[in-house]
Parts: C-alpha cells; sequence; structure tokens
C-alpha cells in the first residue's frame, strides 16, 4: 500500500504536469461515495510513472518547485 502522504492530490505548488484517471472523469462529486485514490499517476511529458528527471511521478513527488522538471502554469497552445 502506498504512503497516503504521496497520493494525496491536495498539496501545494503541484506539478501541471501530473495526470491521473480521475482528471477525465466528467462527472459530478458525489457525496455519497467515498474518494478513491487508486495511485496511478503519470507525467503528461514522458506518459509513465516516471517525470523526465526519472523521479516517481506522484503528488508527493511533483509538489517541490525545485524538481529540474517541475511546472506550473503550463502555457496552452
Amino acid at each position: 500500500m502506498p504512503d497516503l502522504n504521496t497520493v494525496q492530490k491536495e498539496h501545494p505548488n503541484l506539478c501541471e504536469s501530473l495526470r491521473w484517471k480521475g482528471m477525465f472523469i466528467w462527472a459530478e462529486p458525489d457525496p455519497t461515495v467515498q474518494p478513491s485514490n487508486s495511485g496511478y499517476y503519470w507525467c503528461l511529458h514522458t506518459q509513465t510513472c516516471l517525470g523526465p528527471d526519472g523521479q516517481m511521478a506522484e503528488p508527493g513527488q511533483c509538489n517541490v518547485p525545485g524538481r529540474s522538471c517541475h511546472k506550473q502554469d503550463i502555457p496552452l497552445a
């Protein structure tokens, strides 16, 4: 089981390249259903569980602005 601190998405400065399955579910949250943190994350740039720097792509690791691949406010084309 993953460390819960690493899979919580409520980190400040979370990298905008981090992706998870819940981002692609277009439905209103149902307060009667317990939230699920599957722990499956990937990087937008590498499309794998590792970022461009070779480190894990997860909220606990992707909230550090000092990380070489950390992005905030990604410009949209």
